[in-house]
């Protein structure tokens, strides 16, 4: 029979069969690191779909190549599944599968309940169970490890549990799983032993703290700083709007400070899975020690209402040329919530052509990586073709994720109005390109503006 020596043994010599539960932008990546690192690994994911396009050795997450799942499966030693009864044959496993919010901006945990309630059915006895998806602090304790104490299992002897926030970054070709350092917490100091160990024969860096609270209020800092500092930046772009002073400008000579300083940029909102949603986390669980964070409320306000703001300097752009929203032709430059990737999720440009469609325009998007999405109403949207030619019979760009694939000059050159929200841009000098964060002059002020110069 498995004990925690035993199992410490199977993770030294990476003999420990080791499970990825859901495999998204988390899990997939985390379970080819481990394969590579030379544990054998079973991933468990609902998704048909998912499990037969891996079986196929096609991949469906953009920071994992083909060849990356072809040479695991070749391997032998990664199994997709959507069989828990997997879980029969495991020794550790790690939780990733998604933590929503509910449409109170409530935490949604049922994923991760019904994920134990499985656990419980089939776990053997001395499992390591690691918890990455982002939630709040005391869920590790609250939702897992009361459960199967309730069932008679104590942690430390029976399980072993910890809490380890995944820190994936989409797109990002300088940080991966491997190079990212790992926070681990675990329930006892035998649990933080284990998960340690298999982290740190998994990735180059592992952070062990005292606790799974630690663990998962370190995620919720993490982002919530992020989300501040955005909504900081957000409401002095909209001040340097209405003082007529260039926002970009300022935070490039901002900048210049070699200390003491740290530059964010502005945008049309803010998208993917955690700076949307994990500040609400904290601030619904802060709630509970009569604890009201005016910070996180504040910084949620200002960034939900950015998409609003980009539809205000769109009408203003428009009435500039004596047009108005309605009825008038709209092509949004990008949809994924950051450049250079197709990740949708929670993506402001979603709401922005929400916004514009509500207000009467016929609204078109373009974006090489996002290929499509479904509306509201839960129609197929489709990316528009590259056509150059066709692109200049609209009467406005909204540009709003600055992929690098995009040729800015061409988009210029074709003289149709563009609202740009990240500065994209930048240092094509056009009278017809606006940005998020200047002011919105008349053409006799750009006149003057030329006269001064002169």
């Amino acid at each position: 029979m498995i004990n925690y020596s035993n199992l410490k043994q199977l993770i030294v010599s990476k003999t420990a069969k080791v499970g990825v539960i859901g495999l998204g932008y988390v899990g997939l990546p985390l379970a080819m690191e481990m394969v590579k690192s030379g544990f054998t690994v079973i991933g468990i994911d609902l998704d048909v779909r998912k499990i037969e396009k891996l079986n196929q050795g096609q991949s469906y997450i953009q920071d994992v190549p083909d060849e990356v799942i072809r040479s695991s499966m070749e391997s032998g030693r990664f199994i997709p599944t959507a069989d828990y009864a997997a879980l029969e044959e495991l020794h550790a496993i790690s939780i990733c599968v998604p933590t929503p919010l509910s449409e109170n901006q409530d935490p949604d945990t049922s994923y991760i309940t019904s994920v134990v309630s499985m656990i419980k059915k089939h776990m053997k006895k001395s499992m390591l169970i690691t918890l990455e998806s982002t939630t709040y602090p005391g869920t590790t304790e609250e939702l897992i490890q009361w459960e199967f104490e309730r069932a008679g299992l104590k942690v430390g002897e029976d399980f072993f549990l910890c809490f380890s926030p995944e820190r994936v970054d989409p797109g990002n070709r300088s940080f991966n799983t491997y190079n990212t350092p790992k926070v681990i917490g675990g329930t006892t100091p035998k649990c933080a032993e284990l998960g340690s160990l298999l982290y740190g024969n998994t990735v180059k860096t592992v952070v062990t703290v005292s606790s799974p609270k630690v663990a998962e209020m370190s995620k919720l800092l993490e982002n919530t700083f992020r989300s501040v500092n955005i909504a900081f930046i957000n409401e002095m772009a909209m001040m340097c709007d209405r003082m007529g002073i260039n926002v970009w400008e300022v935070i490039k000579a901002a900048a210049t400070k070699p200390f003491g300083y740290m530059p964010f940029a502005p945008g049309p909102g803010i998208g993917g899975h955690c700076i949307p949603l994990d500040p609400m986390y904290l601030s619904w669980k802060a709630k509970g020690f009569r604890f009201h964070s005016q910070f996180i409320e504040l910084a949620q306000s200002i960034n939900d209402n950015m998409p609003d703001y980009v539809i205000s300097k769109t009408s203003q752009v428009l009435n500039i040329y004596a047009k108005s929203i309605r009825k008038s032709n709209i092509l949004v430059l990008g949809m994924a919530y950051k450049a250079d990737i197709d990740d949708l999720r929670e993506s402001p440009g979603l709401h922005i052509y929400e916004l514009f469609k509500e207000r009467g325009a016929r609204v078109d998007y373009f974006d090489p990586h996002a290929q499509s999405f479904l509306d509201k109403h839960g129609n197929t949207i489709q990316s528009i073709p590259y056509d150059l030619e066709k692109m200049q019979s609209y009467d406005c760009f909204v540009l709003v994720t600055g992929h690098k694939s995009f040729d800015y000059q061409a988009f210029a050159d074709l003289g149709v109005a563009i609202v740009d929200t990240r500065n994209a841009f930048e240092g094509i000098d056009a009278p017809h390109i606006y940005q998020l964060g200047t002011s919105v002059k008349l053409p006799e002020e750009q006149e003057q503006d030329v006269l001064l110069l002169a």
